[in-house]
């Protein structure tokens, strides 16, 4: 078994809605136990800007499903929940993203974990830290309430 934290953020509909629907869909995954949820924080979009703000929230699992079926059954959800990608990083029903997984570092075209934008999105690292305060990014070893600290945010 190995803990994965995954990001859900959504900016369309009944927002708490989304991301409640989106926890128990992942909790009926069979081979992940939902361990721990974030709070929710209200965000405003980054990079396509003539959106909605989002609702962010992580939630560490365990799981024995390997990172790619991980990242399928991610998808999976999103799609059955109406996700569609019409505009990059643009309004979405939902979106689920694999940050961590265990101390895995890996890049493919797919996937890459750690997540890319981890510490370029101050939300994230926070909801990490709430989740586990001694949280440290894989690549850097670097606990990541100090990279918060540095950038001035914790």
């Amino acid at each position: 078994m190995a803990t994965a934290y995954i990001g859900l953020g959504t900016n369309l509909g009944d927002r708490e809605e989304n991301l409640s629907r989106a926890i128990s869909l992942i909790e009926s995954t069979p081979g992940i136990t939902v361990i721990r949820k974030s709070s929710v924080l209200e965000t405003a979009p980054v990079e396509y800007l003539d959106q909605p703000d989002f609702l962010n929230q992580a939630i560490a699992i365990e799981t024995e499903i390997p990172p790619d079926e991980l990242l399928d059954a991610l998808l999976a959800i999103e799609k059955s929940m109406g996700r569609k990608r019409d505009i990059p990083k643009g309004p979405r029903t939902i979106d689920l993203d694999i940050l961590l997984y265990g101390r895995i570092i890996m890049s493919t075209e797919r996937l890459r974990i750690p997540h890319p934008a981890i510490t370029r999105r101050e939300f994230v690292m926070v909801h990490l830290v709430e989740l586990d305060p001694g949280l440290a990014d894989p690549e850097s070893a670097r606990a990541y309430k100090d990279i918060l600290a540095e950038q001035g945010k914790a």
